[in-house]
């Protein structure tokens, strides 16, 4: 088939530049002795998975546990899950998971949480390895970096069905402010959150063998990150709005698109696609407005989305006919993959497979 034919919208995604990405951080990271492990929620696909894997990278992170389900199913032997398990349902599901042949390791940052999953090591006969979840500046659950993470740390160690084995911390996106020189900074902070707290743990007689980190954007500073063993970059796969604002992407290395047709042309400098939040997601970009850039001329605005509409406006008059086809740079290209059932895998104009989205809606 040929992209003439893909019937929009359509996520499209270039299988030359996801090779070329994967390929970067891989040869990136190595330099400083860091392993990648990629986080497989940016798109959700076995295919893309096992293609991280062949090019280099050390087993996967998922978001959540029908993720991992997902992954295991299919052959991944190496897995962390990368959130809290909280729940009988969870612990259950956990324990299923822990009986295959595989080498699966999770976060805790609560003692009701670790306490949870050594229940689950108690019952298993062999413990659980654990990394203690760091707060990177988010507060959205994970222990503050130095004293706070050991004190935790010594509530839980006695804990008969689990094993600490390492840290993991996520230090977020971009602010309306961040440029690649905060981002560095970050990546500098990141360190030697990680690093320090690390040490601390381990002067208490803890095992710190994973220090886990890297986001999309701090992964692409390795050498501000070297005595980390490990980074979990995402996003990086694809690249997005998010990368091409902050100068860590170009439009070429934007891997995952969205064909679209124009539908409507209320006037000159307006226009109206046959995609809306149902396709692109209602997420905004605090570095840049409207939702999405359109790659055939990035000064149109995307202002508005219904479910199935998009609204573009521009200051000069837009060019595109009723009919005619446009292709568009998400703001978060993690989201896309998850409201479509397939994705078109294309070398050049040509389409050369189908990339199910093998996990889509498995966010529990």
């Amino acid at each position: 088939m040929n992209r003439t034919e893909i019937p929009t919208p359509a996520v499209l995604i270039d299988l030359d530049v996801v090779d070329a990405n994967i390929r970067a951080m891989v040869e990136g990271t190595r330099k400083y002795g860091i392993t990648h492990r990629p986080h497989i929620k940016t798109h959700k696909c076995v295919a893309l998975a096992k293609r991280q894997v062949e090019l280099g990278c050390k087993g996967i992170t998922c978001a959540k546990l029908g993720e991992a389900e997902v992954m295991a199913a299919a052959g991944f032997k190496d897995i962390l899950i990368a959130y809290p398990l909280i729940g009988a349902d969870k612990l259950q599901r956990l324990q299923n998971l822990l009986k295959q042949d595989i080498t699966l390791r999770t976060v805790v940052n609560s003692v009701e949480g670790a306490t949870g999953i050594s229940k689950v090591g108690e019952q298993l006969g062999q413990p659980v390895e654990i990394l203690i979840e760091i707060d990177g500046g988010m507060d959205r659950g994970g222990l503050k970096p130095g004293e706070p993470a050991v004190e935790f740390a010594r509530k839980i160690k006695d804990l008969p069905g689990i094993k600490i084995v390492g840290i993991l911390y996520f230090g977020g996106g971009l602010g309306k402010k961040d440029s690649p020189v905060n981002v560095i900074e970050k990546s500098l902070r990141e360190r030697d959150d990680i690093v320090h707290t690390a040490n601390i743990l381990r002067a208490e007689g803890h095992t710190m063998d994973i220090l886990s980190g890297g986001s999309s954007f701090t992964s692409k500073n390795p050498e501000c990150l070297e005595g980390l063993t490990e980074v979990r970059a995402g996003t990086y796969v694809f690249n997005d709005v998010s990368q091409l604002v902050v100068g860590y992407a170009r439009p070429e290395n934007c891997a995952l698109t969205c064909l679209v047709t124009v539908i409507s042309r209320p006037d000159e400098y307006s226009a109206i696609i046959d995609a809306g939040s149902k396709t692109l997601t209602s997420d905004l970009n605090a570095q840049r407005p409207g939702y999405g850039y359109v790659l055939e001329d990035s000064q149109i605005q995307i202002v508005k989305l219904n479910e199935e509409h998009g609204f573009l406006k521009s200051e000069h008059r837009i060019k595109f006919a009723i009919g005619e086809r446009i292709t568009i740079i998400p703001n978060h290209a993690c989201v896309l993959p998850n409201l479509t059932d397939e994705m078109y895998g294309m070398r050049g104009d040509e389409v050369e497979q189908m990339l199910k989205v093998d996990a889509r809606g498995r966010n529990r």
